[in-house]
């Protein structure tokens, strides 16, 4: 009979755990709306070039290398009332909810000067994320040092992810085309995603009252210091790298999606469809990734997701040739691997934290967490850059929301190739890095991946 686990610490309320999973709503939206919509908006309603929207895309959120490791010293250092870091989620809530909507609340303006106004509150809303993700990724490493426990938190914030990216994922775009992508559309669909991300930062905040701080972990004070730990430690850096190429891939087809949906499936509206295909088969297919990485291991099951999101993505491809039925049910397997790609890696980090601790006795988790939200909503931000960039190369017109162009063979190809070939090759060079993983720990079969309880 297998010895019992042992009570490193009392196990959380259930109310702190679904609590807690509740920010997940933030975080899940934050990084799905923009991703999708934003470049869009900016080329077919503000008629912005498209290197320029890729600029004002991209360095708002290239911002988050720099922040996060502020926020992360900011927090540890903190001695506000209400705890540390619950404090910050506080100030998060506050003001992302606001700046969201007024990013799609842009004065009449056009071409430059609407990237630039853009630009700005995009910016202002990345600081104001930062504040609230950094404290909450490193939070539930500090409430419970048991890693069943720790996978129990960390099943809800998964849970409550698939819930958000598919809500807002499905909603926005439908609200934002409902009257034929005007600006007052975009208006209403920003203050509809700001309501939600409100619900789940505060519900976080609120819910998370009293949570135990069974151990602290602290953050290097600088960026270059959390570098300088993360070349230490060889799996990590596998690991992010790894993810940071899946980010990037799923970056660029978010970016890509709407674009696919008008130019090539010929119709703005079916966004909402490819995007159910996309983040429909989360809450079916995550449970068989959990029992399959019970089975035969968590890197064996994120070798199987990782496979399938490259094969969906290179099959995509053929949608022009083959037809829309084709195009949907490439999305669908790129969907069900992407199931996959939101629990792995997450259980992957949170064993690989546990092991560094167990071995080095130095509890670095607030430093790779920050390192590893840094390198993700950087990947994100870039993969909307490269899809823009794209645009620019193969000749895409940007146009208003009064006034759209007919588009060059050359761009609808550009399209096509951005939203299936550049995150194929991009998928194939994450594997490397998969190869090159090594983590024992995280290779025990008593050792399982999160799950919701």
């Amino acid at each position: 009979m297998p010895a019992a686990p042992p009570a490193v610490s009392p196990g959380l309320p259930r109310r702190i755990r679904v609590g807690y999973g509740l920010g997940s709503l933030c975080t899940g939206t934050f990084a799905t709306v923009p991703g999708l919509i934003l470049l869009y908006y900016l080329t077919d309603v503000l008629a912005v070039p498209p290197a320029v929207a890729g600029a004002a895309v991209f360095l708002p959120k290239a911002w988050d290398v720099l922040i996060n490791p502020l926020v992360g010293a900011l927090c540890d250092r903190s001695r506000l009332p209400g705890g540390g870091r619950r404090a910050f989620l506080l100030i998060g809530a506050c003001t992302l909810p606001p700046l969201f909507a007024l990013i799609f609340a842009a004065p009449p303006l056009r071409g430059g000067a609407a990237a630039g106004y853009v630009a700005v509150l995009f910016l202002l809303a990345a600081t104001a994320y930062a504040v609230f993700q950094v404290p909450y990724v490193t939070m539930p490493a500090e409430m419970t040092e048991d890693p069943h426990e720790r996978g129990r938190v960390l099943g809800w914030r998964v849970g409550f992810l698939g819930v958000a990216i598919l809500l807002s994922g499905a909603v926005a775009p439908a609200i934002a085309h409902a009257d034929g992508d005007t600006p007052a559309s975009y208006r209403l669909m920003g203050a509809v995603v700001a309501v939600l991300l409100a619900a789940g930062m505060f519900g976080a905040w609120a819910a998370t009252r009293g949570a135990p701080e069974a151990a602290r972990s602290r953050a290097e004070p600088s960026l270059r210091a959390q570098l300088a730990a993360a070349r230490s430690h060889r799996p990590f850096l596998h690991l992010a790298g790894m993810w940071t190429l899946q980010a990037l891939a799923i970056g660029v087809m978010l970016a890509g999606v709407q674009y696919f949906a008008t130019y090539t499936l010929g119709s703005a509206t079916a966004v909402t469809w490819l995007f159910v295909c996309l983040i429909g088969p989360l809450a079916l297919f995550m449970p068989l990734w959990n029992r399959l990485a019970r089975r035969k291991g968590v890197r064996y099951a994120q070798w199987c997701a990782s496979l399938l999101y490259t094969a969906g993505a290179a099959v995509l491809g053929l949608a022009p040739a083959a037809g829309p039925a084709a195009g949907y049910a490439s999305v669908v397997l790129v969907g069900i691997a992407y199931a996959g790609l939101q629990l792995l890696p997450l259980t992957m980090l949170a064993d690989t934290l546990a092991a560094d601790a167990a071995r080095t006795g130095v509890r670095r988790a607030a430093t790779f967490t920050g390192l590893w939200t840094a390198a993700e909503t950087l990947a994100f931000a870039l993969g909307a850059g490269v899809f823009a960039l794209v645009l620019a190369v193969t000749g895409f017109r940007s146009s208003d929301a009064a006034h759209h162009v007919s588009q060059p063979d050359a761009a609808l190809t550009g399209i096509t190739a951005g939203m299936s070939v550049l995150p194929a090759l991009l998928g194939a060079a994450s594997l490397w890095l998969l190869h090159r993983y090594r983590e024992p720990a995280t290779e025990s079969p008593k050792e399982e991946p999160a799950r919701a309880e």
